[in-house]
């Protein structure tokens, strides 16, 4: 697929402020290193560059070529961008020689422009190609998948990934759609879906969570941001930041017992004589949950379901091989 940029689509960045204080670029830690995970469209990584100091340094990650063709147009030699998920991340600081970083940032989810491009097959709503990949130069697209899955794989990944109580139903009427001619339109795929929810909450369009659950599925949003947490946290300075905006509660679930497991310390038996200064101490301390202001979701009603979570690393891990 040839993408070509649409300047007219515009993406507001979500908690834009309040991510980037949460990373604490200031004194000393605004000469480190940082990360931002997802790209988008730039608003997290211009402001973490408004921030950092002259040895500052940070590496942006992006699986949209798009993202990527806008990143490059950032003429900064604090900035890199890596067309790859932040899945990789461990291999990337490896291959530039760094051990540690002072803090990561993870906007989770899909950008705006993604979702108003009809081309990329994101909405329900725009009748375009059902592709939905973020990386549209390699994997499988929706269409692709939905054309050979069957029907109890496309049940449980609509069922696990969206949450949807009629699956089943759903993908009954994708087999049996297909069976009569491919189901290659994002419309095909909503009316198909329409035809099987027969109640949704008021204002929901019934194809919602059946969209959500495709995207997640053919991008391994989930796998991805699982192993993206614990690669960040490995990769920490101490006091080095970690900071995760989600969009719907798959997402943030898994975040928010992710960064709780690494909040707690680990619990001695009790009926050894340990004296409390001995006792083990939490490898980090949980960040204030923040959410959208009222004013910022009125401004962009998309910021709504945002949720942003963090945590401050206290006691480093030791240094896996690499040299700052």
């Amino acid at each position: 697929m040839n993408l070509q940029p649409v300047p007219e689509l515009q993406h507001r960045t979500v908690l834009l402020e309040e991510a980037v204080d949460a990373l604490a670029i200031e004194g000393e830690r605004a000469n480190g290193v940082y990360l931002d995970g997802t790209f988008g469209r730039g608003g997290h990584s211009r402001a973490i560059l408004s921030r950092l100091g002259p040895q500052g340094r940070l590496i942006a990650f992006d699986k949209d070529p798009l993202a990527i063709a806008t990143a490059q147009k950032i003429a900064d030699p604090r900035f890199e961008i890596v067309h790859d998920s932040f899945a990789t991340m461990d291999q990337a600081l490896a291959e530039r020689g760094i051990a540690r970083v002072d803090g990561v940032l993870m906007d989770l989810g899909i950008s705006s422009p993604q979702v108003d491009d009809a081309a990329r097959g994101f909405s329900f709503r725009l009748d375009g190609p059902l592709d939905m990949r973020m990386d549209t130069t390699r994997g499988v697209s929706a269409a692709e998948w939905l054309a050979t899955a069957d029907e109890q794989q496309i049940a449980k990944v609509i069922r696990d990934y969206g949450e949807e109580r009629f699956a089943l139903q759903i993908a009954k009427k994708i087999v049996a759609g297909r069976a009569v001619e491919p189901i290659s339109s994002t419309r095909q795929l909503a009316a198909l879906v329409a035809q099987a929810v027969k109640t949704r909450e008021k204002g929901k369009d019934p194809a919602t969570r059946t969209f959500q659950a495709v995207r997640i599925f053919v991008n391994q949003e989930l796998e991805e941001l699982e192993v993206g947490l614990e690669k960040a946290f490995a990769q920490m300075a101490q006091h080095g930041r970690l900071v995760v905006i989600s969009f719907h509660s798959l997402e943030d679930r898994i975040v928010k017992q992710f960064m709780a497991s690494k909040a707690h310390a680990p619990q001695p038996d009790r009926r050894l004589p340990i004296r409390a200064v001995d006792l083990p101490q939490a490898p980090a301390r949980l960040l204030p949950r923040v959410m959208p202001s009222a004013g910022e979701v009125e401004a962009n009603p998309r910021a709504r379901s945002a949720v942003m979570r963090g945590l401050e690393l206290i006691v480093a891990a030791p240094a896996q091989g690499a040299s700052a």
